[in-house]
């Protein structure tokens, strides 16, 4: 059973940078893609990142495309999501998650899910 751990998140001041981790242990991550998603409180969970077994990415939202980065080492089952220029609309929990191959922006195809990281951007 593949097994997926956040970290990194954190408080931040506007403008600042943080990487998120997503480890993982039980079968290897090379079979997987895995995604990003955050949840504000009381609004639907959203695709922000994806990167497949294979290294191919994916950002979806426009907020996030050339400020977010998301990158892996399958020798190290780990899976980062670099943010910067961070502002307080990207305060939120961040998951990790993971299916198989190939990405797609619909949380209900991941059957793998990280605890999640609360990423807080305020001054």
């Amino acid at each position: 059973q593949l097994q997926l751990v956040e970290s990194g998140g954190g408080f931040v001041q506007p403008g600042g940078s943080l990487r998120l981790s997503c480890t993982a242990s039980g079968p290897t991550l090379d079979q997987y893609a895995i995604a990003w998603f955050r949840q504000v409180p009381g609004r639907e969970r959203e695709v922000i990142a994806c990167i497949t077994n294979s290294g191919f990415k994916e950002n979806y939202p426009n907020s996030v495309r050339g400020l977010f980065s998301i990158s892996r080492d399958n020798a190290q089952n780990t899976v980062w999501l670099q943010m910067s220029s961070l502002e307080p609309e990207d305060t939120a929990v961040y998951y990790c998650a993971a299916k198989a191959t190939f990405c797609l922006g619909d949380r209900r195809s991941y059957p793998y899910w990280g605890q999640g990281t609360q990423v807080t951007v305020s001054s």
